[in-house]
C-alpha cells in the first residue's frame, strides 16, 4: 500500500469540460471544484472561451484562481494525454455497452489511482453531453442516479456531485491512514505487557495486603481473590502499571506497620 497524501491525491484529479456552451458554467464548475479541494481544470473547445475572464470569473465566486489557471486545449486527447484513468460522465445509455459506475464507485477508483497517477473526470456539453467518440476515450462511464422523472442536472451540479464523492472517499482514506499510524505509534510507545510471573507476585502481594487490612476475614476468602484476579486479567496490565500497584501495596503495608506500632 502506497503512502496516502490527501493534497497530492486531490491534485492528481483533473476535471475536463468538453465544449462548454456558457462561460458562466465554467466559473460555477470551478467553484464546485474548489469547495472540494480540486484545482486542475482543463477546457476542451469551450464555445465562449473569450468570455472566461468575464462571465466565468463572475460566477466562480472566489474560485477565479481555478479559472485563471485552467488549460484551454484543442481536443479531448490533449486534455487526458498523461492520465492513467479516464472516466466520462454520461447521463444516457449507449448502443455499445461500456463499464458503468455510480459516483461512489467512480470516486473509489479515482482516489485509488490518484495516489500515484493523474486521473481525469470528463464532462460534456450542457445540452448533449459527450459524443460516442469522446466517450470512447474513457475506460469507464459514470452516471448520477437522479430522479427519473426529472433528471436535469446542470454542468456545475454534476461536477459538484462527483467532486464531493471524490473528496469524501479521499478523506476516508486519509482517516484510515491516520488510524493506522496512530495504532503503530501507540504500539511502539506502549509498555510491554505484564508477565505471568509479575501477575502472580502481584496476586500474592494483594492477598497479603488484604489480609493485613483484615479484608479477607470471611467464609471464603479464596472466592474473593479469584474475583479480584478476574478484574486484574481484564485490565491487561502492563509492566509499569504492575510496578505502580506494587508501590501502592508497599505504601499501604508501611502505613499498617506504622499504625500497629502506635497501637502497641
Amino acid at each position: 500500500m502506497s503512502e496516502f497524501n490527501l493534497k497530492s491525491v486531490l491534485k492528481n484529479v483533473r476535471v475536463v469540460l468538453v465544449g462548454t456552451s456558457h462561460a458562466g458554467n465554467i466559473g460555477s464548475a470551478a467553484r464546485a471544484m474548489k469547495t472540494m479541494g480540486l484545482s486542475d481544470l482543463r477546457l476542451v473547445e469551450p464555445c465562449e472561451y473569450s468570455a472566461v475572464q468575464g462571465d466565468a470569473c463572475a460566477l466562480a465566486s472566489g474560485a477565479t484562481d481555478i479559472v485563471a489557471s485552467a488549460h484551454n486545449v484543442a481536443d479531448l486527447s490533449s486534455a487526458i494525454d498523461e492520465c492513467t484513468l479516464v472516466i466520462g460522465s454520461s447521463a444516457r445509455s449507449r448502443t455499445m455497452p461500456w463499464p458503468m459506475l455510480d459516483p461512489q464507485e467512480a470516486a473509489k477508483l479515482i482516489v485509488e489511482t490518484a495516489k500515484q497517477y493523474p486521473v481525469a473526470m470528463v464532462f460534456g456539453r450542457e445540452r448533449t453531453g459527450l459524443t460516442n467518440e469522446e466517450l470512447a476515450h474513457c475506460q469507464y462511464h459514470a452516471c448520477i442516479d437522479a430522479n427519473p422523472e426529472y433528471s436535469s442536472l446542470n454542468l456545475a451540479m454534476a461536477v459538484q456531485v462527483f467532486a464531493y464523492q471524490i473528496r469524501c472517499t479521499a478523506l476516508e482514506c486519509d482517516r484510515k491512514v491516520d488510524n493506522i499510524v496512530n495504532s503503530i505509534e501507540k504500539a511502539v510507545s506502549a509498555d510491554k505487557p505484564a508477565t505471568a510471573g509479575e501477575l502472580n507476585f502481584l496476586f500474592q502481594r494483594l492477598e497479603s495486603v488484604l489480609a493485613k487490612a483484615e479484608f479477607l476475614f470471611q467464609q471464603d476468602p479464596q472466592y474473593m481473590l479469584r474475583k479480584l484476579k478476574r478484574v486484574v486479567y481484564k485490565a491487561q496490565l502492563e509492566h509499569k502499571e504492575v510496578n505502580i500497584i506494587q508501590g501502592i501495596f508497599t505504601s499501604i503495608e508501611n502505613k499498617i506497620k506504622s499504625l500497629s506500632k502506635k497501637i502497641d
